[in-house]
């Protein structure tokens, strides 16, 4: 037996984990963006069904390249294919965010992380859980605008980014939210996404609106992410799935 064989094999044995939710034209998204438009080209009465899918790069558990952002940054068809399987952590701070909803994840609370599980390597995929996957389908929930028009919503603190990119040399991040940054700082920036912009200039992807982290260990997975073949795309929708140890 071959060792991609065995390899196969051992893939179907464990469990895996959908980390996306599914798309449709109602689900929340960011508040500017078209919802997915849809209808029938052909049908069977034709012969033969054909649809078509009008839809943005960043909608539903979606991937954003550095050009979605960074002026010259990388597309999407500028990565590697084996940058789309990595080891994948997941840093808890659900129980904390159920209080704070303002919560923005800190170096410290990567350094908690790894004095529990051990460092993150380079190259590996990390993921903030913070269970706001489980507001979805309302948008109102999603977003969580106070009466000022602020999203109260968690985000990553910029000292976090920074560590995990440049210390820790991960290849990507990911979150259950709509954004990068923390609902309030992009209330109290003007609407900038300052996080945002720092973690796609530093040459790496993100995956926003993530699912089921709950679901997945704090270490010992993998994630794999897969997405139509576009030419100079700025991000897509994705099919990200977490193969547990």
């Amino acid at each position: 037996m071959s060792d991609l064989q065995t390899i196969y094999q051992i893939l179907q044995s464990k469990k895996w984990v959908d980390l996306t939710h599914q798309i449709n034209e109602t689900i929340p998204h960011f508040p500017p963006l078209p919802a997915l438009e849809k209808k029938d080209i052909f049908t069977l009465a034709d012969g033969f069904h054909v649809q078509q899918f009008s839809v943005v790069t960043q909608y539903g558990t979606h991937i954003d390249a550095p050009i979605h952002f960074v002026e010259g940054g990388r597309w999407l068809d500028d990565f590697d294919l084996k940058d789309f399987i990595l080891p994948l952590y997941v840093i808890d701070k659900s129980t904390i965010v159920a209080d704070n909803p303002d919560y923005e994840l800190s170096k410290q609370d990567v350094l908690d992380f790894e004095a529990e599980y051990g460092q993150i390597p380079a190259g590996s995929f990390v993921a903030f859980r913070s269970d706001w996957h489980k507001r979805w389908p309302s948008q109102e929930a999603m977003t969580n605008v106070d009466e000022r028009g602020a999203q109260r919503s968690p985000g990553w603190g910029r000292d976090a980014l920074e560590f995990l990119i440049h210390e820790r040399q991960v290849k990507g991040l990911g979150h259950e939210t709509l954004d990068t940054d923390s609902g309030l700082a992009m209330f109290n920036n003007g609407g900038v996404l300052h996080e945002e912009y720092y973690l796609l200039s530093q040459d790496i992807f993100q995956i926003e609106v993530m699912t089921n982290l709950d679901q997945v260990p704090a270490t010992g997975s993998l994630i794999t992410i897969a997405f139509p073949h576009w030419e100079k795309a700025t991000g897509s929708p994705v099919r990200a799935i977490a193969i547990l140890p």
